[in-house]
């Protein structure tokens, strides 16, 4: 599928663009299904908030455009998409009146094995630490060197995601998901306010889960807390849900409310 620069096919960018000098942008990656992208309205408020703690001044009327005719002609897949300050000369300053670029690329969607899904995944003991860093914590913006370091942590086919922690030890998230703990009927996530990706699954679920009646709770996360943990599951906006089988010594099976989560996340990915 050919990408998009400012609403128009092409495939190469500036090389005075502030993304490629210094990460100076935010990105969303959004799955499309029959020519709609899923989770859209979440997608869109997270790259807003970013928008705003970045001081972008965004078209977002005009994104929300391009997203919806350009997923129209994806059909099935994976739809990202890169929002850059703008292009400026050398220096931190940008430059007096850089619009914004906005960048959209296609990708088929993964094909996961089906045992992810249905007996849950082992967790790999990440050693890079996230650092903490409250005005960026939550976004997802182009500066992903702690994933990159991370997710090089490993290679066997073993493990389908890392855990990650932070300075502090405390645990976070997946280096490309959320987490969730469930321990008696009570779920628990991490707080992104120091560090960490928002994601919109995880938003979404948040939401789902107090609408049906699941008490939950965002808090600190310790590794004990993880001992502590009936059942366990990771999400993000292109699988939906996985549970969690293993991490290190510690082992789970899918529970019920995890088997109820990943089928409200099935849910909303397929709507």
């Amino acid at each position: 599928m050919y990408s998009w620069i400012d609403g128009q096919p092409a495939q190469a960018i500036n090389l005075q663009s502030r993304a490629l000098a210094y990460g100076d942008g935010l990105f969303e990656t959004i799955a499309v299904r029959a020519g709609r992208p899923s989770l859209l309205e979440y997608h869109l408020e997270r790259l807003a908030l970013g928008c705003q703690r970045l001081a972008i001044s965004a078209d977002h009327g005009l994104i929300r455009d391009e997203l919806c005719r350009y997923a129209s002609l994806l059909g099935d897949g994976v739809l990202k998409l890169i929002l850059v300050r703008g292009d400026s000369q050398r220096g931190y300053a940008p430059a007096a009146g850089a619009a914004p670029r906005r960048i959209l690329q296609g990708s088929p969607l993964p094909v996961y094995p089906a045992q992810h899904a249905e007996h849950g995944v082992r967790l790999f003991p990440c050693s890079t630490r996230l650092a903490e860093q409250p005005l960026l914590a939550g976004l997802k913006h182009l500066n992903r060197l702690e994933q990159v370091l991370a997710r090089a942590e490993w290679q066997d086919a073993e493990h389908a995601e890392g855990l990650m922690r932070d300075v502090s030890g405390r645990i976070i998230e997946g280096v490309y998901s959320n987490l969730f703990l469930v321990r008696g009927a009570e779920l628990l996530t991490a707080d992104l306010s120091r560090c960490g990706v928002a994601g919109v699954m995880r938003a979404a679920l948040i939401e789902h889960a107090a609408k049906v009646g699941i008490a939950l709770h965002i808090t600190d996360l310790s590794l004990q807390d993880l001992e502590q943990a009936d059942e366990v599951f990771v999400c993000n906006s292109v699988y939906g849900v996985w549970p969690v089988r293993a991490f290190a010594s510690l082992n789970w099976s899918p529970g019920p409310l995890t088997r109820k989560l990943q089928a409200i996340a099935r849910t909303l990915l397929d709507t």
